[in-house]
């Protein structure tokens, strides 16, 4: 049964609600379930969509690079790329300097779903932690982009 559809009733989490991954945890859960209903964004999964955004801002960029900074695991990364190359979306190259790495850019179709995809994921983006007020969300954005460990300029 989703999650959503049932009634939560009141349940004591005591040192669980001030648990740090364990709020992470449900808030990825809720943003997820957010993005996946009827007013969620249709055609890319966040995961794909972020994969082709970055790969649109740095053209050429090595998969295990690529993979290390979104925090996806090399089997996971192999398997989404395929599934990307499949889709004529993401095209990969091995330099001649170092055979075993991979180089990753975003074909035509590619940067156009990007294109087409930005307006719409952005927009719904603006709407994600709609409880916060604008000031809470800001800061709250920039609380996680320490915690994960983005630096100035990487944003």
């Amino acid at each position: 049964m989703d999650v959503s559809s049932r009634r939560i009733e009141r349940v004591k989490l005591g040192e669980l609600s001030g648990s740090l991954g364990f709020l992470l945890r449900l808030a990825q859960l809720r943003a997820f379930e957010e993005f996946f209903s009827d007013r969620g964004p249709r055609g890319l999964k966040p995961g794909e969509f972020s994969v082709l955004w970055v790969i649109a801002r740095n053209p050429g960029i090595r998969q295990s690079l690529l993979g290390q900074r979104l925090m996806i695991k090399r089997a996971h990364m192999t398997k989404l790329i395929r599934v990307l190359e499949d889709l004529a979306l993401v095209s990969r190259r091995t330099p001649e300097a170092d055979r075993r790495a991979v180089e990753l850019t975003l074909t035509a179709k590619g940067r156009q779903a990007v294109e087409t995809s930005s307006t719409e994921f952005f927009s719904y983006e603006e709407t994600t932690g709609a409880p916060l007020s604008n000031g809470e969300r800001t800061q709250l954005i920039s609380l996680l982009q320490k915690y994960v460990g983005l630096r100035e300029g990487e944003a």
